[in-house]
């Protein structure tokens, strides 16, 4: 298992991960197989999604923003019910397929962490098998 760190900026950022993670694929020498990437938080999650159009993101953040408000009245203590939520949304994890040592994604599609509750440090784990 590789172990990354990922810094956030602002409460709900989406980075752009696809190279952290194709860099780590090309080191792992696996021809042909998968790569797992995981999230182990509450409140950050993993997507595929496009990554050529800055104004995707900003759009994804926005209706994040309307579906699940801050202020939703929620009764979590720690007043970041909305992050579990949108994490629950978006999900911990993504599959992706290797193949000739690289990562099967679209023309358009980057993978992204997805922090609902930062700024924060995140870790961000990956398992590569080959297959």
């Amino acid at each position: 298992m590789i172990n990354l760190s990922v810094k956030t900026s602002e409460r709900v950022d989406f980075i752009d991960i696809t190279d952290l993670v194709a860099t780590e694929v090309s080191k792992a020498a696996v021809d042909s197989g998968t790569v797992t990437v995981y999230v182990p938080h509450t409140t950050c999650g993993v997507t595929i999604n496009e990554s050529a159009d800055p104004d995707v993101v900003r759009d994804m953040k926005m209706h994040f923003a309307k579906m699940v408000p801050k202020d939703g009245g929620f009764r979590h203590y720690e007043g970041n019910s909305d992050s579990h939520i949108k994490t629950t949304m978006v999900g911990s994890s993504e599959t992706i397929f290797v193949e000739e040592g690289r990562l099967v994604l679209g023309t358009w599609q980057g993978v992204f962490l997805c922090d609902f509750d930062g700024p924060r440090t995140r870790k961000v784990y990956l398992k590569i098998r080959a297959g």
